[in-house]
């Protein structure tokens, strides 16, 4: 083949990757509205505004802060670092200029765009937003928007830009001889520079994350007023059977999206994607039947929520066999998982510990055990699964004290929650001004 040839064809497959991460972001971005729907249904009626803007909120603000530095120290490689494999430096691609410069003379104001950079760029952005968005079911009917939005810009600030480097961040071609960078990533995050945690798309970095944050909200805000079991039922199952639908849809994109190619892999991930959250949903109705009498539409949706988010750092590396039986697996245990919170006494409101904290952990651990070539069952060694608890349980760690930290001085200086007696009245019409379904006559 000629090099013109073959130039031809690198620019055709460089353009229809860059496609497929752009149709991939734009699932992965309606995913957000999706969380916002999943949670909104799951609250009281005089609540679901305020739950509902937490995720547009996050959309907004994590979207701008993204372009301006986000992407910078998430993804800076080389002279990026400010502290090799662990802080990159916000300033390295400050608002994007590596992937858009000017060209001079006949061009003269003619934008010279790296396409397939931007449409990486603007795939990663979907992830930081959801991430954030996933954090306020754990503080639902309780929090000021104006204190989630401060605390959403920090916490992506210090946690998530820089744990988005250490797992998602890498460039082929380390050593091989063993030891540290012995899985070939010659620069890159801790995760997988140093252990190669495989993490696909996001068990550690987004869901472990963001169920280990929500933890430490839900510590630092307390509990809702009358707080116990059975004490506040969905509003609107539909509005929650909508968001899942959303989440699941969008999920597609997230996971074989994280390919960043149209190929085998993503195709491995797109198949995983739709056999293990199907599990799960059995798993989740088993247990739930078993346990309660009752097989229930929120246990179906959570149960699909769950085995997406086990799946999800495990997708390329699991045959859809062994995916099959991670979704029910995790399907069962976020079941059982999301009673913790009654028996330790730590208000979740909508189990973002139970499902997302759990459920990340399940399918992270769980490649240690099946992933194909790397795991026990392949290999005999228990490498892979003691690389894949250090990745988990540092950033659990990392994102828990940090997220308490930063949760616990917006409490003390400008106040996180509102007061019992606005909680009682309803969050909408306190902070927002506003009510989700109108009673005025004249309104109909």
């Amino acid at each position: 083949m000629s090099v013109l040839a073959t130039a031809t064809t690198d620019a055709i497959t460089n353009n229809l990757n860059s496609l497929w991460l752009m149709v991939a972001a734009a699932l992965v971005l309606i995913m957000t509205p999706g969380v916002a729907f999943f949670y909104g249904g799951m609250v009281r009626a005089k609540s679901v505004i305020n739950m509902m803007m937490m995720s547009f909120g996050a959309i907004a603000l994590v979207s701008v802060l993204w372009v301006i530095y986000g992407y910078s120290m998430s993804f800076s490689s080389g002279d990026g670092w400010l502290i090799p494999h662990v802080l990159a430096n916000p300033f390295h691609d400050f608002l994007l200029t590596n992937e858009i410069h000017f060209k001079g003379g006949t061009e003269l104001g003619l934008q010279s765009l790296d396409v397939h950079g931007l449409a990486f760029a603007g795939f990663q952005a979907t992830f930081a937003i959801i991430t954030v968005a996933l954090i306020s079911g754990a503080i639902a009917d309780r929090a000021k928007f104006g204190a989630w939005m401060v605390f959403a810009g920090i916490w992506v600030t210090v946690v998530y830009f820089p744990v988005a480097s250490w797992v998602f961040n890498f460039t082929a071609g380390g050593s091989t001889d063993g030891g540290w960078g012995q899985h070939g990533y010659s620069d890159g995050g801790w995760s997988v520079w140093g252990l190669g945690v495989n993490d696909f798309a996001g068990g550690t970095a987004v869901h472990i994350n963001a169920g280990a944050a929500g933890l430490a909200l839900a510590l630092v805000l307390g509990k809702r007023v009358g707080f116990a079991k059975g004490m506040a039922k969905p509003h609107n199952v539909p509005l929650t059977l909508l968001g899942a639908s959303l989440l699941w849809f969008g999920w597609f994109g997230f996971n074989a999206g994280s390919e960043g190619a149209v190929d085998g892999i993503s195709a491995l991930a797109w198949v995983n994607t739709l056999a293990a959250p199907a599990a799960a949903t059995i798993g989740w109705l088993i247990t739930e039947k078993i346990k309660d009498g009752k097989p229930t539409s929120i246990g179906a949706a959570s149960g699909a929520v769950a085995g997406l988010v086990a799946i999800t750092p495990a997708c390329n590396i699991l045959a859809p066999g062994w995916g099959i039986v991670l979704g029910l697996i995790t399907g069962a245990i976020c079941c059982l998982a999301i009673e913790l919170k009654w028996r330790l006494g730590f208000d979740d409101s909508l189990d973002v510990v139970g499902v997302h904290l759990v459920g990340g952990i399940v399918g992270t651990l769980y490649i240690g055990f099946f992933g194909n070539g790397i795991g026990l069952i392949d290999t005999g060694s228990f490498y892979q699964l003691g690389a894949q608890a250090i990745g988990a349980f540092a950033v659990a760690i990392y994102s828990f004290v940090l997220a308490y930290v930063i949760g616990w001085i917006i409490q003390k200086t400008m106040g996180f929650r509102i007061t019992s007696e606005d909680e009682s009245a309803g969050v909408d019409t306190v902070v927002h001004g506003e009510e989700s379904y109108s009673l005025d006559p004249a309104a109909v």
